[in-house]
């Protein structure tokens, strides 16, 4: 026994010696989470519930009984993380850093299964900063909800991490940053369901510009304007011919942000124009509005949906939040097809609108919370003129989740 535990301190010695570089320095950190919920009815929520989105529509059986007004909620700990930053060796007046980050939140069906929560590296200047890898959306941004669900502020704040060139360049107390993105783990919705080949296809990443304003006074404000160009098909199929079709789908969305930082309190909100930003956990998507008679080839129109947040925090050691979130359907650009053919998430939702109020206890690397949400979205017929949706009925969800987290 003497002998085998002299052989492990020798080894782990050595490994700690050779994992140690010149000029490296190494920082693990991450959580174990447990989150404990119970839904009054069925959702659309990913990653088996945990990460909650908004109610889904009634939808009646033989004698009329909606089958998702049907109680749910479980346990889960698979969102536990675990990350290491490293810093290195200049390259000449550039500081070097890279991240690497995972879970066990799920890649396509699996929630047992590490993913790549970021993977990046940086070069850092004095006014300028050059980001490359995969890690949060520019629409996600320096400024997002402080409260205990996974979802963190989603379908109202956007939630994504993705693969991108990014550029920051500080001027005094603005920061501008211009991104340029792909899709991964996060994708948009087309005639195959979600899928990053609509992005691959179209040889175009998305791409993001904005500005952030920093106060000496705690203020935070900034704007930032988002494209995307989306190739849905490459190939049609009609009257048994096929033919090769050159298809497009582009749009803007436009972002708004404020924040404010004070002694134990901060407040904060974000209000987007979003199109076609699903893919960020946002309601949206696009139908389409014209078809070739010979060839099959279509024409896409983008929904356009408001979306705005507000958030309020106070305390810290005992700490509580209030969320509010709102969206409204502000139908499409142009008319659809009598088939009303739409791709996305929610687009049958007219309004959603949520309030979501938490308490949580803090001690150094621990925080123990409670949180209740009630939301309710208001369901419709699409109208095929202009993409609104009429004829609504609201549906309500109740959440309510327990989490424990032990932070290192």
């Amino acid at each position: 026994m003497k002998k085998l535990a002299l052989l492990l301190v020798s080894a782990l010695t050595l490994f700690s010696a050779t994992a140690q570089k010149k000029n490296f320095t190494y920082k693990f950190y991450g959580f174990v989470r447990g989150d404990l919920f119970y839904n009054t009815r069925a959702n659309m929520a990913p990653v088996d519930g945990n990460f909650y989105l908004f109610p889904l529509d009634e939808k009646p059986d033989a004698d009329g009984k909606d089958l998702n007004a049907t109680s749910n909620g479980s346990f889960y700990t698979f969102t536990s993380r675990l990350g290491i930053s490293v810093t290195g060796p200049n390259v000449g007046s550039a500081r070097t850093s890279a991240c690497l980050e995972t879970d066990f939140g799920g890649f396509s069906s699996s929630t047992t299964m590490l993913r790549i929560r970021q993977a990046w590296v940086a070069l850092d200047w004095d006014k300028s900063n050059v980001l490359i890898g995969h890690t949060w959306h520019p629409l996600f941004g320096s400024v997002f909800p402080d409260m205990l669900n996974l979802s963190t502020g989603a379908p109202f704040q956007p939630f994504n991490r993705s693969p991108q060139i990014r550029y920051q360049y500080k001027a005094g107390k603005v920061k501008l940053t211009a991104s340029a993105i792909w899709q991964l783990q996060y994708t948009s919705s087309g005639p195959k369901g979600m899928s990053e080949d609509y992005i691959k296809n179209s040889c175009v990443p998305e791409f993001y510009v904005g500005a952030d304003y920093t106060s000496d006074n705690g203020w935070l404000a900034g704007a930032g304007v988002h494209l995307i160009s989306l190739k849905p098909r490459t190939v049609s199929e009609i009257n048994d011919k096929v033919y090769k079709v050159n298809e497009r789908m582009t749009t803007y969305s436009y972002e708004a942000h404020l924040k404010y930082t004070g002694r134990n309190y901060t407040f904060a909100a974000k209000s987007l124009m979003a199109s076609c930003l699903d893919q960020t956990a946002l309601i949206g998507g696009y139908g389409i509005s014209s078809v070739d008679p010979k060839t099959g080839e279509q024409e896409y129109t983008p929904f356009r949906h408001s979306t705005t947040w507000a958030n309020f925090t106070y305390g810290t050691k005992w700490k509580s939040g209030l969320f509010v979130g709102y969206t409204k359907n502000l139908g499409t650009d142009d008319e659809l097809t009598a088939s009303k053919t739409v791709y996305g998430m929610g687009l049958d939702i007219d309004q959603l609108f949520t309030v979501n109020v938490n308490l949580s206890y803090n001690l150094p690397h621990w925080q123990i919370g409670l949180e209740y949400s009630p939301a309710t979205a208001w369901y419709g017929t699409i109208d095929q003129k202009n993409g609104k949706v009429g004829n609504t009925h609201a549906v309500t969800n109740h959440r309510i989740l327990g989490l424990v987290m032990y932070y290192f």
